[in-house]
């Protein structure tokens, strides 16, 4: 901070009050810097800690809540309904044989547009669970241990037919990048209970037996949101975060100079162009201060029970999608509001058969563990669990794989208001088309928003001109889906 009388020396320019207030904030750069130093040093007599957390903008919630937070498992590559959650007895007695063009005449196709349509039998057998007699794949007999806890949509629906805009209208409720996601809406909505975690956090796995179709990280962004709001990825294996910790030989005094410098230039630079992201990034420097401890200690599974660990079928820091979902309850443990996790090679095309059992085989036992790890400690009542793609696959063959799907496949959820032990809808006999109650993908927010608390036409931001939101100008709650 520099006094009046060097102010007013300020490289000769005419100080206008703007300009002086600009850069008499300097002082308020060099307190937000003393708490990185020392957590607490502003923190008033009687008042408590994360103070200046961000509260959220939907104060009070529309609606009493069901839900306080979200794990969203992200199966990446669009994994197959006539495989996993969605049995056609009928379109495997047709395998091999043309597919009618009453289904897909004039109909929207990916790679297959042109082609011989040929009618692919589902490459799994399927098997009756829960106390409904629900039929799901048999190489998913843990995630059926726990089907009376879970709502199958079977009738999902989407615009976009391929990854990358389908991954942005999944997560976005647009397929146009530079849109808010789902997560940064639901942190700039209700804020955050954790205190030395991001909001909004998201763990990756990559797995074997398909196309290892690439994720990017405007999946996780704040679109025209404050970058505050964006996800925070997290490495599940090495380090978790590049960069948090302290190079070799760099002690805290000398990063104490170089936070120092920085937010000296920050404050300057925020006094001419008038950037609330400046103000951001001050707060962001305070989060990843306290997470070089907090990072850590959430990693560290030492202290979970062996049985715990067995529960998942991972090892501590493995980087598997069962040991991402153990992390994932450990952040709902913490308050973090949205943990998404993205499992990817779920692209078949070729190699269905393998594939499939392989990804069955990644997934159903930690999907299980989540599910009963979260109600064993009583979390399961208001965490919302989502289990998607970004769309499905076709019943027509691709050689001995599937093509993308938009017009029917199969998601999940399960706890934090959602019915329990119920089928909704239905895609045709061929599972071609959703035809019994369908939805998309406006509708499985606002559904989520409900539950959450928040009727969705009110979380709404002024962009451009216009209230943007989430689901834009559609959506409709989808009130069976409801406890």
């Amino acid at each position: 901070m520099f006094s009046f009388s060097e102010f007013l020396q300020f490289r000769g320019q005419q100080q206008t009050r703007r300009v002086f207030l600009g850069r008499a904030s300097q002082g308020v750069g060099a307190l937000a810097l003393a708490s990185l130093l020392k957590p607490g040093i502003l923190t008033a007599a009687g008042q408590p800690a994360g103070k200046d957390r961000w509260p959220g903008v939907v104060r009070p919630l529309h609606f009493p809540a069901k839900a306080k937070r979200v794990i969203w498992l992200t199966m990446a590559g669009g994994p197959s309904h006539l495989e996993t959650f969605d049995p056609k007895p009928r379109l495997a007695a047709m395998h091999g044989q043309p597919m009618p063009e009453s289904f897909t005449k004039g109909k929207q196709i990916a790679q297959l547009q042109g082609q011989k349509l040929t009618c692919f039998g589902p490459q799994t057998k399927f098997k009756r669970f829960g106390t409904s007699e629900t039929e799901i794949s048999e190489l998913l007999p843990h995630i059926g241990s726990v089907l009376d806890r879970i709502c199958l949509v079977r009738s999902m629906t989407s615009e976009a037919i391929n990854h990358d805009p389908a991954h942005m209208f999944m997560n976005t409720g647009s397929q146009i990048a530079g849109r808010p996601s789902m997560g940064a809406w639901l942190t700039y909505g209700l804020g955050s209970e954790a205190e030395d975690l991001p909001g909004f956090v998201v763990l990756t796995s990559l797995g074997r037996g398909g196309q290892n179709q690439p994720i990017a990280a405007r999946q996780w962004a704040s679109g025209f949101l404050q970058s505050r709001f964006q996800g925070v990825h997290l490495r599940g294996k090495g380090d978790p975060v590049l960069y948090l910790g302290n190079p070799e030989g760099v002690t805290r005094e000398r990063q104490h100079r170089v936070v120092e410098t920085i937010n000296q230039l920050n404050a300057r630079h925020d006094a001419v162009v008038d950037d609330p992201e400046i103000a951001t990034r001050i707060a962001q420097y305070e989060m990843a201060f306290q997470m070089q401890a907090s990072v850590p200690e959430l990693m560290d599974v030492s202290k979970e029970s062996s049985k715990v660990l067995d529960q998942y079928g991972c090892k501590a820091g493995d980087g598997s999608f069962a040991s991402n979902c153990l992390l994932a309850r450990r952040l709902a443990e913490r308050g973090v509001r949205f943990i998404q996790l993205y499992h990817k090679d779920w692209d078949h095309h070729g190699g269905l058969k393998e594939g499939i059992q392989f990804k069955a085989q990644e997934i159903d036992r930690a999907c299980m563990a989540l599910i009963t790890d979260l109600e064993q400690r009583d979390m399961l009542r208001d965490t919302l669990i989502v289990w998607a793609g970004e769309f499905g696959r076709t019943p027509m063959s691709q050689g001995d794989g599937r093509d993308h799907h938009n017009a029917g496949f199969t998601v999940w959820m399960a706890g934090g208001g959602i019915r329990p032990g119920m089928v909704y809808g239905a895609t045709d006999e061929l599972g071609y088309a959703a035809v019994e109650n369908p939805i998309d993908v406006h509708d499985l927010h606002a559904t989520m928003l409900k539950a959450l608390g928040i009727e969705h036409t009110r979380l709404a931001v002024k962009f451009q001109g216009l209230d943007a939101r989430l689901t834009g100008i559609a959506g409709k709650v989808i009130q069976p889906l409801l406890a």
